[in-house]
């Protein structure tokens, strides 16, 4: 009876025991527990119902953690900054005071008006108001325009840039990589700046603009440096559609980049009217229709074609030609006209420019019949003109005279591997004025061409002129997509100086040859322009 009364109280002890166990186990879960302030469930072991619901309401509270320290920290900071402007108040009015009487220490005198934070953000925003930003400035002459460099990036398995530049140094390469370090980083920073303002937060506000730009999007850029304000760039980026850019103008004031504007350019509504002037010349029309037809009917299509002719001779043949491409491409925005008198560029681009009779307000581009362009070109004419506000002066690449600098070849190469920008093969013709992109309302406004003068020359340079005499902005940059082919030329005898200085001037760097110059020739041109 004993060994059983034993055996059953230590069963009910073990009992007892056991239920005492699982009550503390439960206390412990309970206690350890985590809890959520924000009134979500708790959570439960992996694999129960509710786990990614309390591991979202953990993150959640830590989150809401984080965010109170942060504002804790913010608060903190305006508070120091206020002591901080409230002590140097008192340090102000002390040095006032001591000043007052006199008894300044010396040492001291720099002390007595301290710069401030607002201070140095009036003077870069002055920097930026006095720079050739928003707005142009009136220049006396040509000679104090500062252009502009453009560079892309180049990709190449890595990016890196590539620059066309007026200013070669000693390397007198029209298109290099730069050498200097810190000049590929300077450029590669605004491109970084760029797309980081780009796909910033206040960028993204506008839901139709969902685009996520990349370094792969970036078209071109423009740079250049006023020398006592600061640098400008003016950087280029395709958007999602395929006539849609954003163009992001960003300025350093000799300190850190500040954004001046990004604004969206939509170039499917930008019309270009190409203005050529012609006299005779069919061959060279023939090329000029050649690539006409390749580059704006078949690439870009937003182009209409005005074609003033001086005379009769040859007319038949031009008409002819533009009636065999409106055959086979159906393309009909052109426009020819004839002018009975004395071949005068100047009047010709004139009467073409004022030829337009739609509500439009089209963008010109004065065009010879030797120039060629690619549809790269037109997007850069019409992302640099704006009315109103901007003229585009692209500085063209000249070719010599390839039988000059093709000598030595048994075959000619074919024009395309002749459109090289490298240093034997071409100059950057940053004397020449003629080819530009402007709205027909700034040509009216400005009072257009000078009609005193008559046939070749200088027309251009006084247009130029009255643009940088306007509150019109003129980019001046070297175009990689604008070249001058080579043709001979002539002038009469009765040149009058000034033309006859230009035009020689002009002949000599085209005979140019690798850096040196082509021995008995007379440079006089004598061969029909």
């Amino acid at each position: 009876m004993f060994k059983r009364w034993l055996l059953a109280l230590l069963a009910r002890v073990s009992l007892i025991i056991l239920g005492l166990c699982c009550c503390l186990f439960l206390v412990y879960l309970l206690a350890c527990k985590p809890t959520s302030h924000s009134g979500h469930q708790a959570v439960l072991w992996p694999g129960g119902a509710t786990s990614k619901e309390g591991y979202m309401a953990l993150l959640q509270e830590r989150e809401d953690s984080h965010r109170h320290y942060i504002n804790s920290l913010t608060k903190q900071i305006a508070q120091l900054k206020e002591a901080l402007l409230e002590r140097t108040q008192q340090l102000q009015d002390s040095l006032e005071k001591a000043k007052t009487k006199g008894i300044l220490p010396r040492g001291l005198e720099s002390l007595h008006k301290m710069p401030t934070q607002t201070d140095l953000k009036e003077f870069l925003r002055s920097q930026l108001n006095h720079a050739e930003v928003n707005s142009g400035v009136k220049l006396s002459s040509e000679y104090e325009v500062i252009p502009y460099d453009t560079f892309t990036l180049q990709r190449d398995g890595l990016l890196s840039i590539r620059m066309y530049q007026l200013e070669t140094g000693l390397s007198r390469h029209p298109e290099e990589r730069p050498v200097r370090r810190d000049r590929r980083d300077e450029l590669m920073g605004a491109v970084e700046t760029a797309l980081h303002v780009l796909n910033g937060p206040e960028q993204h506000r506008d839901i139709r603009r969902k685009h996520a730009y990349a370094p792969s999007d970036f078209v071109e850029g423009l740079t250049r440096t006023e020398r006592d304000r600061g640098t400008v760039y003016e950087l280029m980026f395709k958007d999602n559609t395929s006539w849609g850019f954003t163009q992001l103008v960003l300025f350093r004031p000799f300190g850190p980049v500040v954004k001046v504007k990004s604004e969206t350019v939509d170039a499917s509504s930008i019309l270009v009217n190409v203005i050529v002037p012609l006299s005779k010349r069919t061959d060279a029309f023939r090329q000029f229709i050649k690539n006409f037809r390749q580059v704006c009917i078949q690439q870009d299509g937003r182009v209409h074609l005005t074609v003033v002719y001086f005379g009769r001779d040859q007319i038949d043949q031009v008409k002819a030609m533009l009636d065999q491409t409106t055959r086979e491409t159906r393309f009909r925005n052109f426009t020819l006209i004839q002018l009975n008198e004395e071949f005068s560029r100047g009047r010709g681009l004139e009467i073409g420019a004022r030829a337009w009779r739609r509500s439009q307000n089209v963008l010109l581009f004065f065009c010879d019949v030797d120039i060629h362009f690619t549809a790269d070109f037109l997007m850069s004419c019409r992302l640099n003109a704006q009315p109103g506000k901007k003229v585009y002066y692209p500085v063209l690449f000249s070719l010599y005279n390839p039988s000059i600098i093709y000598h030595n070849h048994t075959h000619s190469p074919s024009l395309q591997q002749k459109l090289v920008i490298r240093k034997e093969s071409g100059f950057w013709r940053d004397f020449g004025f003629g080819m530009t992109c402007q709205y027909r309302s700034d040509f009216i406004n400005i009072g257009g061409f000078n009609r005193t003068i008559k046939g070749w020359g200088l027309e251009d340079v006084h247009l130029y002129r009255k643009y940088l005499h306007s509150k019109l902005m003129v980019v001046r940059s070297p175009s990689r997509s604008l070249f001058h082919l080579w043709h001979e030329k002539t002038c009469a005898d009765e040149l009058p100086p000034d033309k006859y200085k230009i035009l020689n001037f002009s002949d000599r760097g085209r005979q140019k040859c690798g850096g040196c110059w082509r021995s008995g020739i007379d440079w006089r041109p004598n061969c029909r322009a």
